[in-house]
């Protein structure tokens, strides 16, 4: 996703949107009460990302494009999803028959632009499942896959857990590991060096930041991140690690029979993301159309991410019995994967200028073409993929 990294004031809270803050930061002072005065910094991103009814992607509010609060790949270009229907085409390849899992589908655009070109390719997936847990999204999904042509329309399905088959063929995730609730930590001079960062009460009731000492198996995951860099951390440096990175790589490998689980991200691998410079971590919220760092303003009204440790999520995948294929960034990918057909195919001049300004969005280092990566985690899957051969960047990891 991106936003605009000004802080200058936020605009102010619509009075539903109010509200709904209010409440959930009164059940968050609860828990918070409940657990003895404080809670760890991924239980307050859990409740404030998706706490039924109230956190930020169950409550209903536009979170997408330009009129929300940030623009995804897929919404920006369909340029973008026409890439990814293209890698998806190889990977049913190696699975005739096969179906497409999405997790987290944002407004249902990549689903829809997906089908439409499988479709021109005469490759349609025998169903395209949606796992959507905002009710919210999943409506926009219905009512952006509603205006398909039947036959397209008609092999969606939502789920609301993982299926019960085994899934032969594709799993994309888009921008959906940055969502999972993260640890925070910071690292100081005292005898107790490594502390978790979380949310307690200010004397005036109001949520507030604050660092305790770190249980046994935060400082265990520090030492273990320090092990793999040149020098320990120093006093003062703050970062994130995701500790339900592991667990979900592992549960899609459960799912998987045969093919390929793609995802894109931002995120950077290990020895970049706790780099010595970067000291204050990469924790990011997002309110219409501005980045900011605070995640205790406009509680349940904004989206709160960190970038994805793509380290952590080569070696989930490898202790899961999956092969990491590929891991490029999203300019290697995309133009891995033939967008440079796609604008050629462009219908007119005016066509083509729109497209190639939405290309250089996509492609541009200081855009979307090097925050953002892409990794492909395999199964039963031979031969190189497209989207990953133009740029190796595993050795990296």
């Amino acid at each position: 996703m991106t936003a605009s990294t000004a802080l200058s004031t936020l605009p102010p809270l619509e009075a539903a949107q109010a509200e709904q803050s209010g409440r959930l930061v009164s059940l968050i002072r609860r828990r918070i009460q409940e657990a003895g005065g404080w809670i760890g910094f991924e239980r307050f991103m859990e409740l404030a990302l998706y706490s039924p009814g109230l956190g930020y992607y169950s409550a209903g509010s536009t979170k997408l494009g330009r009129e929300g609060d940030f623009v995804t790949a897929p919404e920006l270009s369909d340029l973008y999803s026409r890439c990814v229907a293209r890698q998806c085409l190889e990977v049913l390849q190696f699975a005739p028959g096969g179906e497409i899992l999405e997790f987290g589908a944002g407004s249902g655009r990549l689903a829809a632009v997906v089908l439409e070109s499988l479709a021109h390719w005469d490759a349609l997936p025998s169903r395209y499942a949606i796992l959507e847990v905002s009710a919210d999204l999943r409506a926009r999904q219905q009512a952006r896959i509603g205006a398909l042509p039947r036959e397209l329309a008609e092999r969606v399905v939502w789920l609301d857990a993982w299926p019960q088959a085994p899934v032969r063929g594709v799993m994309l995730a888009n921008e959906v590991l940055d969502a999972l609730p993260c640890i925070r930590f910071l690292v100081t001079a005292e005898a107790q060096r490594v502390q978790a960062i979380g949310v307690g009460r200010a004397a005036d009731g109001s949520l507030a930041l604050s660092a305790r000492a770190a249980d046994a198996m935060l400082c265990e995951a520090v030492e273990e991140i320090e092990r793999t860099l040149p020098e320990p951390f120093a006093a003062g440096y703050r970062s994130e690690l995701c500790p339900a990175v592991a667990p979900w790589i592992g549960a899609a490998a459960d799912h998987l029979e045969q093919g390929a689980l793609l995802i894109f991200d931002y995120g950077l691998p290990r020895s970049q993301y706790y780099h010595r410079d970067r000291t204050e971590g990469t924790l990011r919220c997002y309110f219409r159309q501005r980045a900011h760092a605070d995640p205790l303003l406009n509680v349940g009204a904004q989206d709160i991410t960190a970038w994805v440790d793509f380290t952590r999520v080569a070696e989930a995948a490898v202790a899961a019995g999956l092969e990491v294929a590929g891991f490029t960034t999203q300019a290697g990918f995309l133009l891995g994967a033939g967008i440079d057909a796609a604008l050629a195919a462009a219908g007119d001049a005016v066509q083509r200028a729109r497209l190639s300004a939405e290309a250089r969005q996509l492609l541009l280092p200081g855009e979307m073409g090097e925050t953002f990566k892409a990794m492909a985690l395999t199964r039963e899957v031979a031969g190189p993929l497209s989207g990953f051969a133009l740029q190796d960047l595993r050795a990296s990891l």
